[in-house]
C-alpha cells in the first residue's frame, strides 16, 4: 500500500505514513519510539549500541522507556513543567541592535524575536519538514522507527551533518536567509564591521520521545590567538589595544577583552515554533564563551545548568549564540518536532582554510551583493555541484559513500 505521496505505507513491518504531511510545528505522530533504547546511537555503518558513561556522550539520568506514559517520562515532565527555563530570560527586537550586542559579550548568546517575517516563516517550516522527511523515511532496524544519526542520541538530528555535502546552502530557502534586514544589523555590530563570511548552514531538530539530555559542550574552543586582522576587529569595537610597559605584547586584562568581545564563530538557530518547557528548548549556559575549563560531565551536571533553558522564545526568533559557550540540547517530552535551522558566520580574520565550497554558483549569484560578498568563500565555480549536496543521510558511511561517488566522477 502506498501514500497518495507515494511513500510506502510500511518499510520493514514499520508504518511510514506518519510522514505524510509531516510538519516541523503543531501535533505529530512522528517520535515517540519504545523499540529504540535510551542512549542509544549508530556507528559510522548504521550499527546501533550505547555508548559507554565515560564516553560523556549518554545522559545516566535519562528515563528507561521512551514512552510517552512510562512512570519516568511523566515524572521528568512534571519536573520541567515547574522549574524548566531561564528566570528572566531576555528578548529583544531586532532594531535593539545595541542591547542585543551587550546580552550577546555578556552571556554568549540573545534571543531576538521576529527575525523572520510570517512568510519567511512558513517558507522555512516548509522546508524543514521536506527536509527531514528525507532522513526519516530511511526506516530504522528491527523495529526501530528510525535510524538515529551516527554519533547522536535518538530522535536528534543535525540538517546539516546528515548532509552529504555537510551543509544546506545548495538549498534556496537556506541560502536565502543569510543576509536579512533583521540579523545583518546584529551581526554587523557583533563581528564590528561588515567583512564577516558566510560558513554554513543546517541546524539541528529533535523528535517527541528525545528523552534524553545532551551533554553539554562548546562547539568551537578559543584559540587565544591574536593575528592583526582580529586586534583590527577589536578596534573597531573600541578596545584600546593596551600593551605591557616596554613590551608589544597585549596586558593581560586587554587580551581577556579581545578573547570577550571578538567571537570566531557566531551561528543563528531560528525558530520554527515557540519554545516550551516539553518540546525540548535548547540551554544555554551564560558566561561560559570565554571560559579555558570543560563543562561538566552529564553525570556531574548541577541541576540549574538542566533548567537553562530558553523556555519562552517564539516561533520566527533567533538564538544569536557565541558558538564557544557552553549548549546542549534538552528533552522533548512533547508532540511536537523542535526544529533550528540555522546559519553560520565566521569572523573576518578567519583564514580561508576554515571554508569549504558548500553553495553552487547559481544560487549564489541570485544574492544580494552583501549576501555574495560574506559567502564568496565558500560557493563554487560556474557549474559545478557542491560534491554530496542533495543526498541526506543519518549514517555517516552512507553520506561518505555519496559525496566520494560524486568525486570520483
Amino acid at each position: 500500500m502506498l501514500s497518495y505521496k507515494g511513500t510506502p505505507a510500511i518499510k520493514n513491518g514499520v508504518d511510514m505514513s506518519e510522514l505524510d504531511n509531516l510538519s516541523v510545528t503543531g501535533p505529530t505522530a512522528a517520535g515517540w519510539c519504545a523499540a529504540t533504547p535510551p542512549n542509544e546511537t549508530t556507528d559510522e555503518h548504521g550499527a546501533p549500541y550505547v555508548p559507554t558513561l565515560e564516553s560523556r556522550q549518554v545522559d545516566p539520568r535519562a528515563p528507561g522507556a521512551r514512552r510517552h506514559d512510562d512512570p519516568q517520562v511523566v515524572a521528568l515532565r512534571a519536573r520541567l513543567k515547574e522549574k524548566n527555563g531561564i528566570t528572566g530570560l531576555e528578548i529583544v527586537a531586532p532594531h535593539e541592535i545595541e542591547r542585543a550586542a551587550r546580552i550577546f559579550f555578556r552571556d554568549g548568546f540573545v534571543v531576538v524575536k521576529d527575525l523572520l517575517n510570517a512568510e519567511r516563516l512558513a517558507t522555512w517550516r516548509a522546508a524543514s519538514a521536506r527536509v527531514l522527511k528525507q532522513i526519516l523515511e530511511i526506516p530504522g532496524v528491527d523495529g526501530r522507527k528510525y535510524i538515529t544519526e551516527t554519533g547522536r542520541l535518538p530522535h536528534r538530528y543535525s540538517y546539516g551533518t546528515a548532509s552529504a555535502s555537510r551543509e544546506l546552502l545548495h538549498d534556496p530557502v537556506w541560502a536565502s536567509m543569510i543576509d536579512l534586514p533583521t540579523t545583518t544589523p546584529i551581526l554587523t555590530r557583533i563581528f564590528g564591521g561588515s567583512d564577516y563570511h558566510v560558513r554554513g548552514a543546517g541546524g539541528d531538530l529533535c523528535l517527541p520521545g528525545a528523552i534524553e539530555y545532551q551533554a553539554l559542550h562548546a562547539d568551537v574552543k578559543e584559540t587565544f590567538q591574536f593575528p592583526p586582522a582580529r586586534l583590527a576587529a577589536a578596534e573597531r569595537l573600541g578596545i584600546q589595544l593596551r600593551r605591557k610597559d616596554g613590551s608589544d605584547e597585549l596586558t593581560f586584562q586587554t587580551q581577556q577583552l579581545v578573547v570577550e568581545r571578538t567571537p570566531p564563530h557566531v551561528t543563528i538557530n531560528f525558530l520554527m515554533s515557540d519554545l516550551h518547557w516539553e518540546n525540548g528548548p535548547i540551554r544555554q549556559i551564560p558566561g561560559t564563551a570565554a571560559l579555558v575549563t570543560s563543562p561538566p560531565s552529564p553525570a556531574d551536571e548541577p541541576e540549574w545548568m538542566r533548567l537553562s533553558t530558553l523556555v519562552g522564545a517564539p516561533a520566527g526568533a533567533g538564538v544569536i549564540r557565541d558558538n564557544r559557550a557552553w549548549h546542549g540540547a534538552t528533552p522533548n517530552l512533547s508532540r511536537e518536532i523542535r526544529a533550528m535551522p540555522n546559519v553560520e558566520y565566521h569572523g573576518p580574520w578567519l583564514e580561508e582554510g576554515a571554508f569549504w565550497k558548500s553553495m553552487p554558483h547559481d544560487i549564489w549569484a541570485q544574492l544580494s551583493p552583501h549576501a555574495q560578498a560574506i559567502s564568496r568563500r565558500i560557493k563554487t565555480e560556474p557549474g559545478v555541484w557542491p560534491a554530496g549536496a542533495g543526498v541526506m543521510h543519518p549514517i555517516a558511511g552512507k553520506r561518505r559513500q555519496a559525496k566520494e561517488a560524486v568525486t570520483a566522477k
